[in-house]
C-alpha cells in the first residue's frame, strides 16, 4: 500500500507537470494536446484507485461504459450507411477503427445528434455529424484506456468523456403559503399580479427592506422593468429554451407562455415532425429521452419551474407574480419557454444530455440558452467544494470539446439572418462558491456569465464574481437580511427571489429561491425582451451586436462596494451562526460589467443600432410551396396590405392566404420580385425553384 501511495503520488506530480505544459503550450498541436489532456485528466481520476478496476458511477466525474468520439468524415458515412439499413451498429467498416471497437467490447455506436432532415445540411457544415457515442463493455476495459485507443487512430479527431454536470443551485425553495397567496389576491390595488409587489427584483422603490433606521434596499436596484415594460412586455415569436429540471408546464401562470411544437403531434410514440425526437410538444426530456416532461418528481427542488417563472410567468391575468417577458395578458404577447429537461431529482446531468438540449434549442427555434448549470470555479475552496475540471478557458476547450462545440452551434445557427437576431445568447450563472472567478463554460468570453446582487446592488454573499464574470442581476441574499427574520417573515424568504414552483414543493404554486441560479433567468429574461423590442420595431442584430449592447447598457456597481457586509448563516434547527462580514473592496470592478439594465438595453435599440430587417430571398422546391407572414418584416405590419409581383410569374405562382403569403414552385429557375406595402415601403427579393435531394438541399 505505501508503494501504490509512493508511485501514485509521483504520477500526480507528474500529471500536474503536464496540466502546467498543456496550459503554456500553443505550437500548432491543438489536436494532439485535446488527447493528451483527456489521458491526463483520465489518469489522474484513475489514480485514486486500481486501474483495472472502474470507479463506481456515483465517484466518477465521468460515466464509465461511453466514451464520445469525432471520427473521420468517411468512417462517419459508413456507420451513417449502417444504422439507415436498420442493423445495430457496433462496428464501423473501417479496419483499424473496429479492431478498436471488437477490443472493448463494444455495445452499440450511434450518432450524439439524430438525423432531423432539416437541419441536417447546417449539421453537417458544423461538424457536429460526427459525434458518436461509443457504448462498450466496462468490465473489458476503462474509459482511460478505450480513450487512449481512439485518440492513437488517425481516423479519429477528438476524443472526449461523458462527464457528469451538477446545476448551479442545491438549495431548497421556500413555500409561500396558500394563506399569504389569498391574502395577496385579496388586498392588490392597480397591479393585476397580486404579488408583483414582493418582487423587489423587477420594480425596486427602495422601501422593500428598511429596519430600525438601517437600510438594504436601493431604488432602482432592480432590472429596470417598469419602464422597459412601456417599450415592450415581449413577443411570442421569441423562444428561451431553459435547460433545468422539468418545469411544471400545466402552472396557471405559466401554461399560455409555454412553447408549442406546432409540427408534433401529443404523442410520445411518434415523431410527427422527424427531428428526431418523439412526442417533444413543449420541448425534450434528455434525461429520460422522451417527450414526457417530468416536474413532479419528489426529489425535483422546482428549479426549473421557478427560473421559468422569472423570465415568462404570465403578465397582467390576476394569477400570482409577474415576470420580466410573460407579456401583457394577451394572446399573442409573452415570450415562450422552451423546456429542455436536463434534470431529474438528484440525479446530475451529463454531456450527452446537454449536448443534445442545446442543439435541440437552436434547431427548433430558440434564440436564447437559459443555462443554471455549470463547473466549479477554478478559484472555489476545494476543501468545500472539491477540485475544479478546468481553470481556463483553454483548458475547457480541451477538455470537453464536443461541449464547446454544441454551444458554438447555437450561437452560430439560432435565430434567422432575416429575424430580429442571427445567433443566438447563451446565458450561464456564474456559481455560487464565493469564489474570485465565474465557472465554465460561462466564463468563456463568447458567453454571458452572471453574478448575483442582493437588494441594494450588494453582490450576495455566495456569488463568484471577478474573471469571466460579464454582467449582474438580482439573485436574492438571505444571509445578508437576517435581521430582517421574523414570526411572520422566515429564513429562505426575506431577500430572496419569488416565482413559480410546483405544487409538490409548494402547495401555494409560489416561492423563494436564491443562487446565481436566480439571476441568470434575469438576464434571459432581459435578453429576451430586447429580441422582442428589436422584433417590433423590425430592426435585425447579430448576437454578438446584441450580446454587446446588453453589456454596455449595464448599471455601473462600484459605488457601492464600500466597507463591510455583514451577514449570518443559519443552521437547521440551531439558527443564526455568528456574525460574519465580506469585504466590499474585494468586489469592486469585479462583478462584470454592472447590474443589467433593461430600459437602457430597449432605449439603446431604439437609438438605430442594429440593420433594418429585410425581406427574406425565398427557396421552393419544385412542386412544393413556402408560406411567410410579410408583417414580420414591415413595422406596424399587422395592420397593413400587401402587394407582391414577380418578375417571371411562369416559375413561381404567388398567392394570399391566412394573412400570410403563399410561394408555389411551378419550375425550376430564379425570378426576382418585388413585395410593397400598403404604407408605401417596399423590398425586393429573390425566388428560387429546384428540385429537392432527398429533402436535404438542392441540386
Amino acid at each position: 500500500m505505501v508503494l501504490w501511495r509512493t508511485l501514485t503520488t509521483s504520477l500526480q506530480v507528474w500529471i500536474t507537470t503536464m496540466m502546467h505544459i498543456l496550459q503554456r503550450n500553443d505550437l500548432q498541436l491543438k489536436k494532439m494536446n485535446k488527447f493528451l489532456y483527456i489521458a491526463v485528466l483520465l489518469l489522474a481520476v484513475s489514480c485514486s484507485g486500481d486501474f483495472n478496476q472502474p470507479l463506481e458511477p456515483t465517484e466518477a466525474p465521468y460515466i464509465e461504459g461511453e466514451i464520445l468520439v469525432k471520427f473521420s468524415t468517411d468512417v462517419a458515412e459508413m456507420i451513417d450507411v449502417a444504422a439507415a439499413e436498420g442493423t445495430s451498429v457496433t462496428r464501423s467498416g473501417d479496419i483499424d477503427v473496429d479492431g478498436v471497437l471488437k477490443a472493448i467490447g463494444t455495445c452499440s455506436v450511434e450518432r450524439v445528434f439524430p438525423m432531423d432532415a432539416a437541419t441536417e445540411a447546417q449539421t453537417v457544415e458544423s461538424g457536429l455529424n460526427l459525434w458518436y457515442v461509443v457504448r462498450f463493455d466496462r468490465s473489458k476495459c476503462s474509459t482511460a484506456d478505450v480513450a487512449r485507443r481512439f485518440a492513437a487512430l488517425g481516423k479519429v479527431q477528438v476524443v472526449d468523456v461523458n462527464r457528469n454536470i451538477k446545476r448551479a443551485y442545491t438549495g431548497k425553495a421556500t413555500p409561500l403559503s396558500k394563506s399569504r397567496l389569498e391574502q395577496a389576491q385579496t388586498t392588490r390595488a392597480t397591479v393585476s399580479d397580486p404579488l408583483l409587489a414582493a418582487q423587489w427584483n423587477l420594480i425596486n422603490n427602495g422601501d422593500q427592506f428598511i429596519k430600525d433606521g438601517v437600510v438594504k434596499s436601493v431604488k432602482d436596484a432592480d432590472v429596470q422593468c417598469a419602464a422597459a415594460w412601456e417599450r415592450t412586455t415581449g413577443d411570442s415569436s421569441v423562444v428561451v429554451a431553459v435547460l433545468d429540471e422539468g418545469i411544471f408546464i400545466d402552472h396557471p401562470d405559466l401554461k399560455a407562455n409555454i412553447w408549442v411544437n406546432e409540427d408534433e403531434i401529443d404523442d410520445n410514440n411518434t415523431d410527427a415532425d422527424n427531428n428526431g425526437y418523439k412526442g417533444d410538444i413543449h420541448g425534450y426530456n434528455f434525461v429520460h429521452n422522451s417527450g414526457h416532461i417530468v416536474s413532479n418528481n419528489a426529489l425535483d427542488s422546482g428549479h426549473g419551474t421557478h427560473v421559468a417563472g422569472v423570465i415568462a410567468a404570465v403578465n397582467n391575468n390576476g394569477e400570482g407574480i409577474s415576470s420580466i417577458a410573460g407579456g401583457n395578458g394577451s394572446a399573442d404577447s409573452g415570450v415562450k419557454i422552451m423546456v429542455c429537461q436536463i434534470f431529474s431529482g438528484n440525479t446530475a446531468t451529463s454531456i450527452l444530455s446537454t449536448v443534445r438540449a442545446i442543439k435541440y434549442a437552436a434547431d427548433n427555434g430558440a434564440v436564447v440558452l437559459q443555462c443554471s448549470w455549470g463547473y466549479i470555479s477554478p478559484k472555489a475552496n476545494a476543501y468545500d467544494w472539491g477540485e475544479s475540471y478546468f481553470n481556463t478557458k483553454d483548458e475547457w476547450i480541451a477538455g470537453s470539446p464536443l461541449e464547446r462545440e454544441a454551444i458554438e452551434y447555437f450561437t452560430h445557427y439560432a435565430g434567422s439572418a432575416n429575424g430580429a437576431i442571427e445567433g443566438g445568447i447563451a446565458v450561464f450563472a456564474g456559481g455560487n462558491e464565493s469564489a474570485p472567478a465565474a465557472g465554465f463554460p460561462g466564463a468563456a468570453d463568447e458567453y454571458i456569465s452572471v453574478a448575483a446582487t442582493a437588494a441594494d446592488f450588494t453582490p450576495a454573499v455566495y456569488t463568484n464574481y471577478g474573471p469571466g464574470t460579464t454582467i449582474s442581476a438580482p439573485g436574492g441574499d438571505q444571509d445578508y437580511y437576517f435581521d430582517y427574520v421574523d414570526e411572520t417573515h422566515r429564513y429562505g424568504e426575506v431577500g430572496c427571489i419569488l416565482s413559480t414552483l410546483p405544487y409538490h414543493v409548494a402547495e401555494s404554486g409560489y416561492g423563494y429561491m436564491e443562487g446565481t441560479s436566480m439571476a441568470c433567468p434575469h438576464v434571459s429574461g432581459v435578453v429576451a425582451l430586447g429580441i422582442s423590442y428589436a422584433t417590433q420595431l423590425r430592426r435585425h442584430f447579430k448576437a454578438s451586436e446584441l450580446q454587446k449592447l446588453l453589456v454596455d447598457t449595464a448599471v455601473p456597481i462600484d459605488s457601492y462596494m464600500t466597507g463591510k457586509k455583514e451577514y449570518r448563516r443559519y443552521v437547521a434547527d440551531i439558527g443564526p451562526m455568528q456574525p460574519m462580514q465580506m469585504n466590499m473592496s474585494d468586489y469592486r470592478g469585479q462583478m462584470g460589467a454592472g447590474q443589467i439594465n433593461a430600459e437602457a438595453f430597449l432605449a439603446a435599440i431604439a437609438d438605430g443600432a442594429g440593420a433594418e430587417m429585410v425581406f427574406p430571398n425565398i427557396y421552393i422546391a419544385l412542386g412544393g410551396s413556402v408560406a411567410v407572414n410579410p408583417a414580420r418584416y414591415f413595422v406596424g405590419g399587422d395592420s397593413l396590405t400587401y402587394t407582391v409581383t414577380a418578375s417571371d410569374s411562369s416559375l413561381v405562382e404567388i398567392t394570399a392566404a391566412d394573412g400570410k403569403i403563399v410561394f408555389c414552385g411551378l419550375k425550376s429557375g430564379s425570378t426576382k420580385a418585388t413585395i410593397k406595402a400598403s404604407n408605401g415601403k417596399s423590398f425586393d427579393f429573390t425566388v428560387t425553384v429546384r428540385r429537392g435531394a432527398n429533402d436535404n438541399g438542392w441540386l
